[in-house]
């Protein structure tokens, strides 16, 4: 009698392992490549000199600034600055919130490389939209090159 409680209880114990599981799945997010354009109207690549970024970079929190964008169709990236820091000496950054680009943020670092040269790093982006613009140093000269927002993230 007793070993078929022993084995009763064997039986029910595996029997609980089997069905139960210790980790639950995640959900995986598909990216949705159907979100709207932010900046259809404007060119696949902006140069952008280095005077203006060390001008962006110098603006004060809560002040107002501009970015000349196309010259063609007269389009600027005009916000205020929300955020400001300066670290360790020779790393810079500032984000501007855009007042006439929606949900688009423009996010600025400077850093001093060991030569002595100042290297910039930044993006034009919004989450809520599909496209976004990438800085980048292209034969000394900044360019903010138009690319797709999930080229660079993944969900």
């Amino acid at each position: 009698m007793k070993n078929l409680q022993l084995l009763g209880i064997c039986l029910t114990l595996s029997l609980i392992s089997a069905t139960s599981s210790a980790q639950e799945s995640i959900p995986v997010n598909e990216p949705d490549h159907n979100k709207p354009r932010l900046f259809t109207s404007l060119p696949d690549k902006i140069s952008i000199d280095v005077a203006t970024l060390q001008n962006l970079l110098n603006a004060e929190q809560g002040k107002d600034v501009k970015l000349t964008l196309s010259v063609s169709t007269q389009t600027d990236f005009s916000g205020k600055v929300v955020s400001r820091a300066d670290k360790y000496n020779n790393i810079r950054s500032v984000v501007i919130r855009s007042s006439n680009f929606n949900g688009a943020t423009f996010t600025l670092s400077s850093s001093i490389r060991s030569n002595g040269t100042v290297k910039f790093t930044g993006r034009i982006m919004s989450f809520q939209h599909g496209d976004l613009y990438e800085l980048q140093n292209q034969n000394d000269q900044y360019i903010l090159i138009k690319k797709n927002l999930y080229d660079l993230m993944n969900e």
